[in-house]
């Protein structure tokens, strides 16, 4: 019997990927990936990558490619989170006959279960929560701490004064190394701009401190103890997760004190 020839299709940020990683790898078969270009070096698990701006997807209801037709054609089946709020897409792809089930991207508000179960809930025939996205990385505890500022959203930002006072503190027991990426403002900041580069240095972390961000869930999946700061955001559908992770959730970021985070860290 033939391999099948899958196709998934993940569009979003860093988190929402790594976060769909335990529903890719539960389909067999020969795989595909099309997702942002950032996220692609995550897919170790894909047999061929390509970054969905370079496709011409985003142009199959407008002027369709006859070669992204064939192409998509050749699939036995078509895994896609690209589409799925875009019904002039959907209806094109209905017309070409083509091979793609959508599935919704973001999981609802009212949420009963995690964003990774949800996702592997989509996909997989017989899913086994909690899905827990890993990424393949050398663990070795080098005896730094490292700490990531930023997020995608400023709302989801913890005040930057409060990492320095944790950073102030923790020195006392480890080094301490900030990370940033290209675009971040962060003098002496530690900047590796390929993804899985970066997870296998996050891999070597005593501990990582970050905010509700896709670094934050970068280091989780790759095994390292993290403290993930979370505000507005809910953690019981969108918190990192992996074998030593750590949430501190408040109402408001700013009730989140220095010392509780770095009890965290510590312990």
């Amino acid at each position: 019997m033939p391999t099948p020839r899958r196709l998934i299709i993940r569009p979003g940020a860093i988190g929402d990927f790594i976060l769909t990683l335990p529903a890719m790898e539960c389909l067999a078969g020969y795989l595909e990936v099309w997702a942002a270009s950032q996220n692609l070096p995550l897919a170790r698990f894909a047999d061929f990558t390509r970054s969905i701006g370079s496709t011409g997807l985003d142009m199959l209801e407008f002027s369709p490619d006859p070669a992204l037709i064939n192409h998509l054609r050749a699939f036995d089946s078509i895994t896609s989170w690209y589409g799925a709020n875009r019904p002039a897409f959907q209806e094109v792809v209905r017309k070409l006959d083509l091979p793609i089930q959508f599935f919704t991207a973001v999981p609802p508000e009212n949420c009963p279960m995690h964003a990774a179960d949800f996702f592997a809930a989509q996909v997989c025939h017989h899913p086994s929560p909690p899905a827990i996205p890993r990424i393949p990385c050398q663990r070795q505890d080098a005896g730094f701490a490292v700490i990531h500022p930023f997020s995608g959203s400023p709302k989801k930002c913890w005040p930057l004064e409060r990492f320095q006072e944790v950073s102030r503190q923790l020195e006392r027991q480890m080094p301490v190394r900030w990370c940033a990426g290209p675009e971040e403002p962060l003098p002496g900041a530690v900047r590796i701009d390929d993804l899985y580069e970066l997870a296998c240095w996050l891999a070597t972390a005593r501990v990582y401190i970050g905010n509700d961000s896709g670094i934050t869930h970068l280091a989780a999946a790759v095994g390292a103890p993290v403290v993930a700061l979370f505000g507005l955001t809910n953690p019981n559908i969108w918190a990192p997760r992996g074998p030593n992770v750590r949430v501190i959730a408040k109402p408001a970021l700013d009730q989140i004190e220095p010392d509780e985070v770095l009890a965290a860290a510590l312990c």
